[in-house]
């Protein structure tokens, strides 16, 4: 009678033998390496060696007064309000253009396709210079000319009050406005993209449980949509940091950029006050950058999460066991 092996011993000569593995090589990989380290080294010489960039005067430029004060107001203060402005606008926008209504959706359309055409500098040039359409003062209240309210039989105007133009369309406040509204533009789209990456499903299931289209939106669609709007809407933030060096335009003098600039036409230093606002905008947008990092991961918790090593180990136990749980 012949005797046979056990199924383990069947199965472990049938095993393959020790696979002697060669990792595959990327000399291309060492080449670049080798040649990005040629750069790092130049460029560290150059800035070292290199007098051209009068470190002690880019210092000194640096922590200015006016210099301190035009990173607070004209670059952070200016990109804070202009981006709340731009946010706030741009939601509604975008709801308007998802809206069944055709005025709504025509009308910011129109919005968004006129400040999406505008170059920025032309656009707050033309804001610095709209105070000459009301030279006598802003009428605020009804829209209504003399004439039309003589020919009802009234006089003067509808107008509850009357502001300075000149004194709106100028400085900073002119600069928050202009950048805000051109901002709000791509912030409708940035928002509309956001708000059709979720599933519809989910606005009908909420007005089902009786939640109506507003809160639906704010409760549900909008934290959603958030994981989408957040990243494009940190890179609009860092970009709007340096659109504030365009305020030169209003004109704005309260300005990181045109300080220095200020100091560099009085010294003749031009070029190391350049190098202090690169070094001030590198500052600002590293910081806005580990922020934006932040908000991302706080709005995506639980998106495309992998799961722990015990969930792991039990889900292969629950498949091993025809999913009856122990």
């Amino acid at each position: 009678m012949s005797s046979t092996g056990s199924p383990a011993a069947e199965a472990a000569g049938e095993r393959p033998g020790k696979i002697d593995a060669v990792p595959v090589r990327h000399p291309g990989r060492w080449v670049a390496v080798a040649f990005l380290t040629v750069l790092a080294a130049m460029l560290v010489n150059l800035l070292v060696t290199n007098t051209a960039f009068n470190w002690s005067f880019v210092r000194q430029a640096m922590i200015q007064s006016p210099v301190i004060q035009g990173l607070l107001v004209g670059t952070l203060l200016v990109t804070l309000v202009a981006m709340i402005i731009a946010v706030l606008l741009g939601v509604t926008l975008a709801v308007m253009r998802l809206s069944d209504n055709p005025v709504l959706a025509g009308s910011a359309f129109v919005y968004i396709w006129f400040f999406r055409a505008i170059p920025r500098y032309v656009l707050l040039f033309m804001m610095g210079t709209l105070g000459f359409l009301w030279p006598h003062g802003l009428p605020i209240g009804l829209p209504l000319g003399h004439d039309l309210v003589h020919l009802f039989g009234g006089t003067g105007d509808l107008a509850f009050t009357t502001v300075d133009a000149n004194k709106i369309f100028s400085g900073v406040f002119c600069g928050m406005l202009g950048l805000g509204l051109s901002e709000a533009a791509y912030m409708a789209e940035i928002a509309r993209a956001g708000i059709m990456s979720v599933d519809p499903g989910q606005r009908e299931a909420a007005c089902a449980l009786g939640m109506g289209n507003g809160l639906a939106m704010r409760r549900i669609v909008l934290p959603q949509a958030m994981r989408v709007i957040v990243p494009p809407t940190g890179n609009e933030t860092i970009a709007m940091v340096k659109d504030t060096s365009l305020l030169l335009a209003v004109p704005v003098g309260t300005e990181l950029f045109f300080q220095l600039q200020a100091i560099g036409s009085r010294t003749f230093e031009t070029f190391p006050v350049a190098v202090a606002a690169v070094i001030w905008y590198l500052i600002i947008c590293t910081v806005l950058m580990v922020i934006q990092s932040r908000i991302e991961r706080y709005f995506g918790r639980g998106f495309g999460a992998k799961p722990s090593k015990q969930q792991g180990a039990r889900t292969r136990l629950l498949a091993l066991d025809g999913g009856t749980p122990r």
